[in-house]
């Protein structure tokens, strides 16, 4: 048995320029499971369109098997997907299958960001929702068509746009707080984040507080995702609802 790894070794993969996902999982992470970082080597490509969006996406894809490879040598026991992009493309089925290559690959349990989300929207019951992304259109489309897909009614979304990969991760609180207040109202039962380099763990758990209303960071959703599939049920407070009782 491992010895600091006694109860779980996750797996964790994401993009090398994403710089959020690592210390978001490590700073949930409870006594007696470790979780393994391999990096997803792409290049801090400036992104100003929706094609220059979809050329990311399609880096990413090329090099994430290699990066799956990497983590199979520590012999992990389940994978946490720390990207959500690539999780959400071609509606639910485009998932699924997605999903399926990542577990034949890894040889283990896989959490991802689109299927995390699904559940904890679902363990809090609600129906309609707004979502925000650092992402373009493009790519909100495909967020949209997912949640669309699962059976959501999606009220509106924002996208920041963020100018690199690297760049997402210097968004500020502030942007994060003006999509918020533009995503929230009486039509919305819940808000959701995506995008694993954007920095909103703690924000969501704040806002949660003053909403009254489930805000779903998806660093946490998957992570959350991710133990209890593994069976570990701790619960821990600072992170949201999610974490703390459920």
């Amino acid at each position: 048995m491992d010895h600091l790894g006694f109860r779980a070794k996750l797996g964790a993969l994401g993009p090398s320029t994403n710089t959020i996902v690592q210390p978001d999982f490590d700073d949930m992470r409870p006594v007696g499971v470790t979780n393994h970082y391999s990096r997803i080597v792409i290049p801090d490509v400036p992104v100003h369109s929706d094609e220059d969006f979809v050329r990311l996406v399609g880096l990413i894809q090329d090099n994430t098997l290699q990066a799956v490879d990497v983590l199979r040598s520590c012999e992990i026991d389940y994978l946490v997907m720390g990207m959500s992009a690539a999780t959400f493309w071609d509606g639910r089925a485009g998932a699924e299958r997605y999903l399926a290559m990542m577990r034949e690959r890894a040889g283990v349990g896989v959490s991802c960001g689109s299927f995390a989300m699904e559940a904890a929207l679902n363990v809090h019951r609600v129906r309609r929702i707004a979502f925000m992304s650092p992402y373009f259109p493009v790519a909100n489309a495909q967020v949209r068509r997912f949640f669309e897909d699962c059976g959501f009614i999606v009220v509106r979304d924002v996208c920041l746009r963020r100018p690199s990969p690297v760049q997402i991760a210097h968004t500020t609180d502030a942007m994060c707080r003006q999509a918020i207040r533009e995503l929230d109202g009486d039509d919305v039962d819940a808000i959701v984040q995506v995008g694993t380099n954007l920095s909103m763990v703690r924000l969501a758990a704040a806002a949660e507080l003053f909403l009254g209303k489930p805000v779903l960071a998806i660093n946490t959703a998957t992570y959350w995702h991710g133990l209890r599939a593994m069976g570990i049920g701790d619960r821990r407070e600072g992170f949201g609802s999610l974490l703390s009782h459920h």
